[in-house]
């Protein structure tokens, strides 16, 4: 092919993709590497041939490194789609919006294919579907889109909005028709977020737009409800009194009305007993005692109806 502008280089690239993930799964298939071994294996190989291939056939050619890695979309408008002298706009519009609208086809089509198969590729065989097939074709799209869009805005950016509004989806929602949804919505947002960040500081735009999917991401990370870490780390925390409190109600459901309850029991001599320290045992006391499991009766700690039923029902674990 000696015109770039051929949609030849992006099907012959798109076919690479997925000729480069179908030697890994089959080196993987092996069982004697690892995935990432495989991975490690198979793409400096491949990416070796397209240096000699470039050297020995296209060695005048001139590529970018910038271009080529960051990518530059204010340079997009500038290769133009001509059909008969007439201008119809920007070659990238129509290559990515065509691209767009063959994966939304693709997943409209084969919606419910697609989630048998890669959630449970045994039912989807059992039942009459080749997973090996759908997988196949769905790396196909990967590859085509990868491909499409990797020679408008560089591997940087493609990389990026491949990973970060699809992770930031996963941990919003389980649900797989939302997790689309999300993901489009967060990967436009970077999108639009990122450019006019560029427009303001004049810096590059995909680089931009990247950062602005990893600030959204960082910002799901922090923050969702679920899975975020700070709702993990309160329910840490409030798995960790709540244990607390059981400790507390099991050791005083042991001694209570025995005659060393008023060493066990007392509250200024418990923590020794359980090995706390002395101001975290008076925390747990006080949170227990507002939660209505013990209360006190000259310095004892003692069991409520309901402190009394908690206790219980941890002894059977």
């Amino acid at each position: 092919v000696e015109d770039i502008t051929s949609p030849f280089l992006v099907v012959g690239a798109a076919l690479t993709g997925v000729l480069t993930v179908s030697l890994v799964e089959a080196l993987h298939r092996t069982r004697l590497v690892k995935a990432d071994a495989a991975i490690g294996l198979v793409f400096p190989v491949l990416f070796s041939i397209g240096v000699i291939l470039i050297a020995r056939y296209a060695g005048n050619v001139h590529l970018d490194i910038d271009a080529v890695l960051l990518g530059e979309l204010a340079f997009a408008p500038f290769n133009r789609f001509v059909v008969a002298g007439y201008d119809l706009g920007p070659i990238s519009f129509y290559v990515m919006g065509g691209i767009l609208l063959l994966n939304i086809l693709f997943i409209a089509l084969f919606y419910k294919e697609l989630k048998l198969a890669s959630f449970d590729a045994g039912l989807a065989a059992a039942i009459g579907f080749s997973p090996t097939l759908i997988h196949y074709a769905l790396m196909t799209q990967v590859s085509l889109t990868a491909v499409g869009a990797f020679d408008a805005v560089g591997s940087i950016l493609v990389v990026a909005l491949m990973v970060a509004p699809p992770a930031a989806a996963y941990l919003l929602t389980d649900r797989l028709s939302r997790m689309l949804l999300i993901s489009a919505g967060v990967g436009i947002a970077s999108a639009i977020g990122g450019y006019w960040t560029a427009n303001l500081f004049d810096v590059n735009i995909a680089g931009s737009m990247a950062s602005m999917a990893g600030l959204i991401f960082l910002l799901v990370y922090l923050t969702a409800p679920g899975r975020g870490l700070i709702a993990v780390a309160r329910r840490n925390l409030h798995q960790r009194w709540e244990f607390a409190q059981r400790m507390l109600a099991v050791h005083l459901l042991h001694h209570q009305g025995l005659p060393e309850a008023q060493q066990e029991c007392h509250v200024h001599s418990v923590h020794e007993h359980l090995n706390w320290e002395q101001e975290f045992a008076r925390r747990v006391a006080r949170l227990a005692e507002k939660e209505g499991l013990i209360y006190q009766e000259r310095g004892l700690l003692l069991l409520t109806g309901k402190g009394r039923d908690l206790a219980e029902e941890a002894m059977l674990y």
